[in-house]
C-alpha cells in the first residue's frame, strides 16, 4: 500500500435543498482514503465497523473503490457511526450518533504492526484520538509501529471540540505532531492549538515539532506549504462550491497520493488545491471527490495558453 488511512468511517446523511437527507459515506480518513484512491494511490483502510447495514455499505464503497479492507474487522456488539449535515447560512454543521460505535472501541491490542509495515505512509487525525481513550491510545500505538518500520506518519489536527476539551485536545496533538512527518493542519485548527494566528509562525511551531512537511490549509487564500528548506503559497482555486464536506479530507489523500507519486510538495499541494475546489461542486463527503482525470482536466485548463 502508498497509504494506510486509520480512523472512524461514518454513515452520511446530507440535507438537500428540498429538506430531504441524501445517504452517503464520510468519516475523515475514510474520506481521504477514496481521494486518495480516486487520484491513483494504492490505499488500505484500517478500523472496525458494527456487524451492521452501515458497515455493509462501508464495505461496498471501498471494494467499489479498489480500496484493501484486510485490516478491517467487524464487531457485532457495537454500531458503525452516523452523522447528519444541515445547512444554513453560516455553512453547514453536524450533528452525531457515534457513542461507543465500533471504531471507538479499538484498542492499541487491535493493531497488528505487520499491517502497518506494509504501507509507505500512515495518515491519521485529531478526531480518531478524540473518540475515546482506547482509540488515542491505538493511535500512537500505530504511529509507532510506524515509525519502527521506517512508515512515514501523516497527521491531520481535525479538531472536534464536542469530542474532548481543549487542555487535552492541544496536550495530544502536539504530542501526536512531534511522531508525525506529514503535518497536515487546517488554519482555525491551528489558531486554536498554537495560539498563533500567523501562517508562518504556524508552520515554523508545526516544523519545529519535527514534521519534514507541513502543508497548512488556508481556505481561499490556498495552502502554505513549508519545509526545512523552503516554503511557498500555493493558490487556491475559486469554483461555485455548494458544499465544502470534506474538501480538506480531499486535499489529504491528493496530497498524499501526490507526494507516493514522486511529486514534491508543492506541486502535490497545487494538484491537491484543485480536487479539493472540485469536491465542493456536489452534496456529500464522497460523491463529490473528483477522479484523477478530472483534476489534471481542470488544472490543464488553467495553464492552457
Amino acid at each position: 500500500m502508498d497509504i494506510l488511512c486509520f480512523g472512524e468511517p461514518m454513515l452520511e446523511f446530507n440535507e438537500q435543498p428540498d429538506g430531504r437527507f441524501l445517504a452517503g459515506h464520510g468519516g475523515d480518513t475514510s474520506n481521504c482514503a477514496v481521494a486518495a484512491r480516486r487520484s491513483g494511490a494504492r490505499v488500505g483502510v484500517l478500523t472496525h465497523l458494527g456487524a451492521d447495514a452501515a458497515g455493509d455499505s462501508f464495505m461496498r464503497l471501498w471494494k467499489d473503490e479498489g480500496i484493501e479492507t484486510g485490516a478491517v474487522r467487524r464487531n457485532a456488539e457495537a454500531h458503525t457511526g452516523v452523522y447528519f449535515i444541515t445547512h444554513g447560512p453560516d455553512g453547514h454543521s453536524f450533528s452525531y450518533l457515534r457513542k461507543d460505535s465500533a471504531a471507538s472501541r479499538i484498542r492499541p491490542a487491535d493493531i497488528d504492526p505487520q499491517v502497518i509495515a506494509q504501507a509507505g505512509v500512515l495518515h491519521v487525525s485529531g478526531i480518531t484520538q478524540a473518540i475515546s481513550d482506547s482509540s488515542c491510545d491505538a493511535v500512537f500505538a500505530a504511529m509507532e509501529a510506524a515509525r519502527e518500520a521506517g512508515v512515514q506518519v501523516s497527521f491531520d489536527t481535525n479538531l472536534r471540540l464536542k469530542l474532548w476539551p481543549l487542555a487535552r485536545a492541544r496536550a495530544v496533538i502536539h504530542a501526536a505532531m512531534e511522531m508525525a512527518d506529514i503535518a497536515l493542519p487546517g488554519l482555525e485548527d491551528a489558531e486554536v492549538l498554537t495560539g498563533l494566528s500567523d501562517p508562518d509562525a504556524i508552520a515554523d511551531f508545526y516544523l519545529g515539532l519535527g514534521a519534514g512537511v507541513v502543508a497548512l490549509t488556508l481556505g481561499a487564500e490556498g495552502t502554505l506549504v513549508a519545509t526545512g528548506e523552503r516554503r511557498d503559497r500555493v493558490a487556491a482555486f475559486p469554483v461555485e462550491a455548494v458544499d465544502a464536506t470534506a474538501a480538506g479530507d480531499t486535499f489529504d489523500g491528493a496530497f498524499l497520493a501526490e507526494l507516493r507519486a514522486g511529486r514534491d510538495p508543492f506541486a502535490a499541494a497545487r494538484y491537491a488545491n484543485a480536487a479539493a475546489a472540485l469536491s465542493t461542486r456536489g452534496y456529500g463527503a464522497v460523491a463529490p471527490m473528483p477522479k484523477r482525470e478530472a483534476v489534471e482536466a481542470f488544472l490543464n485548463e488553467r495553464t492552457a495558453p
